[in-house]
């Protein structure tokens, strides 16, 4: 039988929880401050995720790319790397799916897993370039990533001018309907929301993910290098190699994400004068959920319906846009650093113990 006091306040479960009631509440002093109603602001933030099928549909369609962003953060942190690159992956996964979706004609079930598959590997050697210059030179995961985040704007920018710009317009040509990942029918079940297959990848991605990182010798060995290095390297495992892999594999997770908001979403991609933005959100559902997998899940759902519930904020409760990013961000603020919190329970701990004993 489980111990649900030890596993809540002992084992630290509840450091989560009260760290993002803790923003929540921070987020409604600020409101206050500016003479905006919380309770107010809150309700229309929790109606615009959950007061219909549609809004509800377009959440999951907002939390779908944070999962896969959050993955390819969190498995690269587990090997002991830092990945601010999921954005660039992101970018080049949604380039790749484009050249695949736009180029190539095929039937649907050959198609789309091609076009699937063209983006996460040309994402995956996005981020593989990144750790096979770490395990190669040394050269520091977090410069080299940052720097490729532009490289692949850029890039992918001149691949759509140069070959797949549709005339007279700033965007590719249409995806073929046979690479397309959107459903029909479950899209009539949220109100015509943008729901598509990529939800279920998602959680199946986190799936294995875990089964992985935790079930598998080659996921021993990469949390292994993530721990120590030299103690892995010691006991005989290829550093060099598994550095170089946990990228590669990191970006086939942030590249799928791309990949299937391409085919599953706008079914085209336009010359960008800045990055979506995903793969940066992906870092804060990393940090949100403790890099681990399912945590990873449960924190895009928190991050997705804060993100697309704040427009009801906005427009229900007049709530301006900097006040709810400043929400979303102490949000992040006390779940990445649970030191303040662990410091408030132990000193609430403390004075009851005081008047336990007076």
């Amino acid at each position: 039988m489980i111990d649900w006091k030890r596993w809540f306040i002992k084992d630290n479960a509840a450091i989560p929880l009260l760290a993002i009631l803790s923003g929540l509440l921070f987020g409604a002093f600020v409101m206050l401050l500016g003479g905006f109603n919380p309770i107010d602001a809150y309700s229309h933030l929790f109606r615009n995720v959950f007061g219909s099928p549609y809004d509800f549909g377009e959440t999951i369609r907002q939390v779908t790319p944070l999962i896969f962003t959050g993955l390819s953060v969190a498995f690269a942190f587990r090997a002991g790397l830092f990945n601010i690159g999921a954005e660039g992956q992101f970018v080049m996964g949604m380039t790749g799916a484009s050249i695949v979706g736009v180029l190539l004609e095929a039937p649907w079930y050959i198609h789309a897993p091609l076009a699937l598959a063209g983006g996460a590997l040309l994402a995956g050697l996005w981020g593989g370039l990144a750790g096979f210059l770490k395990a190669r030179w040394g050269i520091n995961e977090v410069i080299t990533t940052i720097m490729l985040n532009w490289m692949a704007l850029y890039l992918s920018n001149y691949i759509v001018r140069a070959f797949l710009l549709e005339p007279k317009q700033q965007r590719t040509y249409l995806i073929h309907d046979s690479a397309k990942t959107s459903m029909a029918w479950l899209s009539e079940l949220f109100g015509s929301a943008r729901v598509h297959w990529g939800i279920f990848f998602a959680l199946l991605a986190a799936v294995l993910c875990y089964a992985f990182l935790w079930k598998t010798g080659q996921g021993l060995e990469l949390r292994a290098v993530g721990h120590n290095p030299h103690a892995a390297q010691y006991a005989g495992m290829n550093v060099k190699r598994n550095v170089t892999k946990a990228m590669f594999i990191g970006g086939v997770f942030a590249g799928l994400g791309g990949a299937f908001e391409i085919l599953g979403v706008f079914h085209y991609q336009v010359i960008a004068s800045a990055s979506p933005g995903l793969g940066f959100d992906g870092i804060a559902v990393a940090l949100l959920g403790g890099n681990h997998p399912l945590g990873v899940v449960l924190a895009a759902l928190l991050f997705g319906s804060l993100s697309y519930g704040s427009a009801g904020m906005s427009f229900g409760a007049d709530v301006p846009p900097e006040i709810i990013r400043i929400i979303i961000g102490s949000v992040i603020f006390f779940v990445a650093s649970p030191g303040i919190i662990r410091w408030a329970m132990g000193l609430f701990a403390r004075n009851r113990k005081r008047k336990e004993v007076a």
